[in-house]
């Protein structure tokens, strides 16, 4: 685990939709490479919170409380300043570029050059069991290594924090628990302080981490609990 890393820490968050508190007062400790997990029904506020701690929040919506990373305050930095990562059930990556350059869109502009990004690129690949695949379309990769990429892709910005948006939904199931280790281990080997956000008790049990369960909410207080 990487000793650098500082934990991402949720104080006193509440979110709303209008008169509506769709989640909160929620606190979190998050340490580097844990898991935090969210379960819920639809509407209750798990991917509102995610985008707001991302920084992607949808202005009909607002919120309270701050978002830290260590001691560094992210609460209103754009989205671009805060390190935080983000990974989507749906894999996003770009149609136009071959897997090489989705990676290669995502590492840092202070490397610059073109060996050291074309090594970082190819060691990730290998580490994920996709060596020689940077000048594959995307389009000719199966779900899973799809889902690897997009992975890969994420962390190659290397995020001081994670968060997992149901990124295991669209996965059958041996590539689902598959894919669960191999997310699963990043975080720890990497020392990412992370948020699932997840509708299935067997993403929550293999994130190894407290779980909250959200209520919906249909006055001004939600029913916000640990349970496990």
């Amino acid at each position: 685990m990487n000793d650098d890393r500082a934990p991402l820490i949720l104080d006193r968050v509440r979110l709303r939709l209008g008169p509506r508190t769709l989640l909160g007062p929620l606190d979190a400790h998050i340490p580097p490479g844990h898991c935090w997990t969210l379960m819920g029904p639809s509407g209750s506020g798990k991917s509102s919170l995610l985008a707001w701690l991302a920084g992607t929040l949808d202005v009909a919506f607002t919120a309270e409380g701050r978002v830290c990373i260590g001691e560094r305050d992210v609460t209103t930095l754009p989205p671009e300043q805060r390190r935080i990562g983000i990974l989507f059930q749906d894999d996003l990556l770009f149609p136009h570029l071959s897997v090489g350059g989705n990676l290669a869109f995502a590492l840092p502009a202070r490397i610059r050059d073109r060996h050291e990004r074309r090594a970082r690129i190819e060691q990730a690949l290998a580490d994920a069991g996709l060596a020689g695949h940077a000048e594959r379309d995307p389009v000719t990769l199966s779900g899973g290594q799809r889902a690897r990429v997009a992975l890969l892709r994420t962390l190659l910005a290397e995020p001081d924090a994670l968060l997992l948006d149901e990124p295991f939904g669209k996965l059958d199931h041996a590539r689902r628990e598959d894919m669960r280790r191999f997310v699963f281990a990043h975080v720890r080997a990497r020392g990412l302080p992370t948020v699932l956000v997840t509708h299935d008790e067997d993403d929550a049990r293999a994130a190894l981490g407290p779980v909250v369960s959200l209520a919906m909410a249909d006055t001004d207080h939600t029913d916000d609990r640990i349970t496990r």
